[in-house]
Order: structure tokens, then C-alpha cells, then sequence
């Protein structure tokens, strides 16, 4: 889908600085295409086709005099330390630390989007910082990874990428959290310093939820990175957001859960998660914990081995247990590690089973639960 986008600067974002000033800093996005004085953003599957002086659907990408621009690189409106499993990445370096940072701007208009205020902001807002300074300060908090998230990543992925490829010669991880509707071209662009992705669908993936709740008109772009991450080697972990009355359809779920299966393969951790009302949906109420429940058994009857409980605290399938024995190994409260059980090479104590986790589990640090 392309979309010819032609909206004047002054009206539709606000910056705390005149543009004037910060067109001398502002850089030049990677990937996009020129068009006799328009370009094509190619970041993402909307392929905005931009007019001189427009922005694309994300609010963040302007044409300046034909050439495209970043409007939101380094001004990082978000910055924390979290536990890997906020993410959440259950079968990557369980237990540590990752270094979170965000920008303004989302190709998605989710109706329920719990980051509304930033991601769907018109305001270009956020501390200016270098990748530089971020790898340094991730660094003094002894994190294992950066991870690029509660916005859409890609909408900043020139930053993405310079501070992932410092990262790496830092010696830490890079996670993202991704709503799947990269191109191709980013995704080549990006996964040489990309080590993990969360990759959130929504609604067990129902096409016509994603356009009448998120303004997305098509599903498979989706299916494609995850393909794509796969081949590429990047570790993937796949949530999917359980709406009540719009995105809860068994047949959606044994859909999707067949694809994963067949797809990624049945070792690929799976989080089922509740929703609880926000931004323009506060009718709706939370998730039923049964609806969760129905929906762990269904994904492990079609033959996916790790699958997990989201935004349901204290809930057993937090935590991971073997697949072969049924040995608890990974003890986890919320999105703490709080015991490890398994050998050295991440084997099973008990029946000596290779578990398909990336790096060393170890308990959350004090630091970070308080």
C-alpha cells in the first residue's frame, strides 16, 4: 500500500525548537527512494510515497526539498533499565538487564496502544543523545543488551542501527521489540547487530482487527520478517495480544499457532498476553484469565513446546519448564527470574534435555527489583 501524504510541517508536528534551526542537524534517512522531487520511504510496508515539504504516516520522516529526512534520531523520549522479560524475551540471557530506549513515532494507529502518548505524538520531543552516550550509560549499569522498544523501533532505525553496531563492539546484545512491519530492506539494513527481536501481533493476527482497530490493511508483511528473522539467525520470540470481542477467535489462534509451528518451528517461545483497556478502549474489558488459559492449552495441543502467560503475574507458565520431562527450570514471578535449574550448556538436571536458550540464565539482580 502506498499513500501520497502532502501535510504541511508547521501544522502538523510541533517542535520545541524552530525547524529552521534543526534542519542543520537533522539526518538523512537510509532507506528511501527518490521520485522526481518525491522520494519513497522504504523503512516499512506502507512505502509512503512523500510530496516535497510532506511527512510519512510515522509523523517523523519529511521531505526536504527531495531528499528524505529523520526528524526524531537520538531524541530519545525514553530510557530505562529493564529485566529481558519485560520484553519479553524469556529464552535470551533470562535474568539480565536491558538497557531500553525509545523515540516518538509508530506506522500503526492502535486503537489500544498502551504508549499512546509517544508513540503516536506529533510533537518531536526527547532528550538529544548520541549512540555513543546511550552504549556508555547502558554500560555503567552492567546491561547485557540495549533494546529498542516501546515505540516502533523502525520509525528510528538509522539511530537503531549506529548504536547496535557500537553496542556489539562493546561487547553487549541488541533486542528489539517490533511490531513486524519492516520492509525487507530494513530488515537487511538492521540484522547484521540485531541479536533478538520480540515481534508483538495482535488479535491472533485477524486481518480485519488490525484494520479497524490498528489502521493496518494486511497482515503478511508480518509473516515475512518473522521468516526473514529466522533466516537471518535473529533469536525471535512472538507474542499476541488477546482482545476480548475483537481478537479472540479460536480458529485466528489454532491459525497462527499452526504457522508459527510450521514456520519458526515448535521451539519458538510463544507469549499469549491480556489485554486491560487503554487510550480509545477503555470499553473493553480486560482479557478473562480462562481466555488465556484456553489459548495456552490450544498453542500447546498444535505442537508449540514453550508457551507463556502474559500481563498475568504469579501465573505458573511464567516460568519455563522442560518440554521433554516437565522439570521446572526457569522459576519466574512478573518478570523476574527468581531460581535457575538447569546444567552448564542449558540442559535439563533431570532427563539431560537440550533447552533452546540463547546465553547463561542467571537470577534478576537485587538492583533492579526495587
Amino acid at each position: 500500500m502506498r499513500l501520497i501524504l502532502s501535510f504541511p510541517m508547521e501544522t502538523q508536528i510541533r517542535f520545541k525548537s524552530p525547524f529552521s534551526q534543526l534542519i542543520q542537524t537533522l539526518i538523512e534517512a537510509s532507506l528511501y527512494k527518490r521520485l522526481d522531487g518525491d522520494v519513497e520511504c522504504q523503512v516499512c510496508f506502507r512505502r509512503c510515497r512523500i510530496r516535497r515539504g510532506g511527512l510519512g504516516f510515522c509523523y517523523v520522516r519529511k521531505n526536504v526539498d527531495g531528499k528524505l529526512y529523520s526528524l526524531n534520531y537520538g531524541r530519545l523520549i525514553a530510557e530505562n533499565l529493564d529485566p529481558i522479560e519485560k520484553k519479553p524475551l524469556f529464552h535470551f540471557y533470562p535474568g539480565s538487564t536491558a538497557y531500553s530506549i525509545a523515540t516518538v513515532g509508530c506506522n500503526y494507529r492502535c486503537c489500544f496502544c498502551c504508549n499512546s502518548d509517544i508513540s503516536q505524538s506529533k510533537e518531536i520531543s526527547g532528550r538529544d543523545r548520541t549512540p555513543e552516550q546511550v552504549v556508555r550509560d547502558a554500560a555503567k549499569l552492567g546491561a547485557t543488551s540495549i533494546s529498542y522498544t516501546y515505540t516502533e523501533p523502525t520509525m528510528n532505525i538509522e539511530f537503531v542501527a549506529e548504536t547496535a553496531k557500537l553496542a556489539h563492539k562493546k561487547g553487549m546484545k541488541n533486542t528489539m521489540v517490533t511490531n513486524g512491519s519492516m520492509t525487507a530492506e530494513a530488515l537487511d539494513f538492521v540484522h547484521p547487530h540485531l541479536d533478538a527481536a520480540t515481534v508483538d501481533l495482535k488479535g491472533n493476527g485477524n486481518k480485519q482487527f488490525y484494520l479497524q482497530k490498528m489502521g493496518v490493511p494486511s497482515t503478511d508483511h508480518i509473516f515475512q520478517t518473522l521468516k526473514g528473522m529466522k533466516e537471518k539467525g535473529v533469536h525471535v520470540e512472538v507474542t499476541d495480544l488477546i482482545v476480548p470481542k475483537y481478537g479472540e477467535s479460536t480458529q485466528d489462534l489454532i491459525k497462527l499457532v499452526g504457522w508459527v509451528r510450521d514456520e519458526l518451528g515448535p521451539f519458538v517461545p510463544f507469549h499469549l498476553l491480556r489485554f486491560f483497556p487503554s487510550y480509545k478502549m477503555f470499553d473493553v474489558p480486560a482479557t478473562p484469565l480462562k481466555l488465556i488459559e484456553e489459548g495456552l492449552e490450544i498453542a500447546k495441543k498444535e505442537g508449540l513446546r514453550y508457551v507463556y502467560a502474559g500481563n498475568v503475574p504469579g501465573h505458573k507458565t511464567e516460568s519455563t519448564y522442560c518440554h521433554n520431562c516437565g522439570k521446572l527450570l526457569i522459576s519466574r514471578h512478573g518478570m523476574f527470574v527468581d531460581a535457575v535449574n538447569l546444567t552448564e550448556d542449558n540442559s535439563c538436571p533431570d532427563c539431560g534435555t537440550a533447552i533452546p536458550i540463547v546465553g547463561n540464565p542467571t537470577v534478576s539482580s537485587a538492583s533492579i527489583l526495587y
